[in-house]
């Protein structure tokens, strides 16, 4: 796998900062030869992102497509979301996903709001997000919310009436970071973007975690079903049960998607091609870590190209000693999340005709 050469700057230099042994995929593998559908993509102004279940397989990639495109040139001299003025309002703790969504804003050359903890707002007094949601029609284009309520996006709706994307609501979803993870995997592999992939190199998916409570990782299944002709199996490594809740499991069906439970990540760890692991579960008021059997470094018996996805952050289960081996994709997969986002929030602000001129096939 070829490294990535960016003319952006803001893409950094992987050698530099010692990961040249960790997987960092060329964009260019997406978009090149590949027009980009801006048709597809237009579909999403003026829209909400609540749910992975919103997308298609062809917006998702269309999407990549241009996160591509965002990742492999300077586009802040276009102005894209010049005039624009979004606000992050993040009423629970976040690092990666507030600062890669103000890093997008900012290199659109739009204007952000920033809250940064819920108990600087009203909401300490006793406010209700509805309410909230009523003040930000007046004072932006556009909002991005993390709240430790799995309803919070619900409440907000009842007023708002600006374009809303849900940065993670409780145990409920984090759509953008499912399309972070997909973002990351379409480089690493370009062939699954393709509308008949093949079948040689379909791919056993192994999460580790629990889908029903833990956000990133149920936006990711679910994303994941969109290209479950790519997939040849998923392994979902858990110490419950029923990991799913009632509502995936519909959704696995209606997938027609080959699925397993397993406590025992031995048992699968050498078969699996891709494995997406997160440490942290929101239960109730508290966070849950990943139990320390699931634990994987690089002594792990892993499949030579295998991959790991790791939202971040991180705790125990994921050892240092993998950051410098091929095996590692969650760099690349946090790096990314900045395009993705961008190509999402040009999308929602009817801004795509600010694209630099690109080959582009459009549709209505």
């Amino acid at each position: 796998m070829s490294e990535d050469k960016h003319s952006n700057p803001a893409s950094g230099n992987p050698e530099a900062s010692g990961e040249s042994q960790s997987r960092h995929p060329a964009a260019s593998s997406l978009f090149e030869g590949h027009p980009i559908n801006l048709g597809l993509l237009r579909q999403l102004e003026g829209e909400s992102v609540l749910s992975a279940r919103q997308f298609s397989k062809e917006q998702v990639v269309e999407l990549c497509r241009l996160a591509g495109v965002l990742e492999s040139l300077e586009i802040a001299s276009s102005h894209p979301l010049d005039g624009k003025l979004v606000i992050t309002a993040f009423f629970e703790a976040s690092t990666r996903t507030r600062i890669s969504f103000e890093s997008a804003v900012l290199r659109l050359d739009g204007k952000i709001i920033s809250i940064p903890q819920g108990d600087v707002t009203g909401a300490k007094k006793g406010e209700s997000l509805s309410d909230i949601g009523e003040m930000f029609n007046a004072y932006g284009d556009l909002v991005i919310v993390r709240h430790t309520e799995t309803d919070s996006m619900e409440q907000i709706l009842q007023n708002l009436r600006i374009p809303l994307i849900n940065a993670g609501n409780g145990t409920g979803e984090h759509p953008t970071q499912a399309l972070a993870d997909w973002y990351a995997l379409l480089k690493w592999r370009s062939a699954l973007a393709r509308p008949d992939p093949g079948q040689k190199k379909r791919l056993h998916l192994g999460i580790l975690g629990t889908p029903g409570s833990m956000r990133a990782v149920k936006s990711f299944l679910l994303l994941s079903l969109l290209f479950q002709e790519s997939i040849r199996k998923v392994t979902v490594i858990s110490e419950m049960a029923d990991p799913f809740g009632a509502d995936l499991i519909d959704d696995l069906h209606k997938g027609d998607i080959d699925y397993e439970v397993t406590n025992d990540i031995q048992n699968v760890l050498s078969d699996l091609d891709v494995i997406y692991m997160n440490s942290i579960a929101f239960l109730g008021d508290s966070y849950k870590s990943l139990d320390s059997r699931y634990k994987l470094d690089a002594e792990s018996p892993l499949k030579q190209e295998a991959v790991i996805l790791h939202p971040l952050s991180r705790l125990d289960e994921l050892d240092t000693s993998l950051d410098k081996t091929p095996h590692n994709l969650y760099f690349s997969q946090a790096h990314g999340a900045v395009y993705i986002r961008q190509a999402l929030l040009m999308a929602m602000a009817g801004r795509l005709d600010r694209l630099p001129k690109i080959v582009a096939r459009t549709e209505s």
